[in-house]
């Protein structure tokens, strides 16, 4: 178990060795954990950023996960960051989790990068909430600062 433990820790060292990683940790339906990777691969591919030399940004699109409780972690390793491959990835995976009502955040919670879309898989409700629930425990807003929860 430790291997395998060991193993998967290692994964983002292994795709950051190009250069730089768009990571997402996302929660979809199981039926379609995997389906994501091979949209977001083909949607990279037919713009002209994924190929083996240094003249394409993106090296791949990789996902792994927890079966269990429907985890993805989406990592796009690239040789360099680029505006082109943002505009690509960002809202267009937010969207995708959305119309499958899943969870933008799913395992470590939100933070400053992901604040702006929140209202992809939360709704006004939702958020008012959190941020209810933040002042309730942090009314100074010292623990975690700008973050929800």
């Amino acid at each position: 178990m430790l291997n395998l433990w060991s193993c998967r820790e290692g994964i983002p060292e292994v795709l950051g060795h190009w250069g730089g990683v768009y990571k997402y940790d996302l929660s979809i339906p199981i039926s379609e954990l995997y389906s994501l990777v091979e949209e977001m691969r083909e949607r990279l591919t037919s713009a002209g950023l994924v190929g083996d030399s240094d003249k394409y940004p993106v090296v791949d699109v990789v996902g792994y996960g927890h079966m269990g409780d429907s985890n993805l972690h989406l990592n796009i390793p690239t040789r360099r960051f680029d505006k082109e491959v943002e505009k690509a990835i960002e809202p267009f995976v937010y969207e995708w989790v959305a119309k499958r009502n899943g969870s933008i955040s799913a395992e470590h919670g939100l933070g400053i990068a992901k604040k702006a879309f929140i209202g992809y898989s939360r709704s006004d409700t939702m958020i008012k909430l959190m941020k209810q629930i933040k002042n309730l425990y942090d009314p100074n807003g010292i623990m975690n600062p700008y973050k929800y929860i």
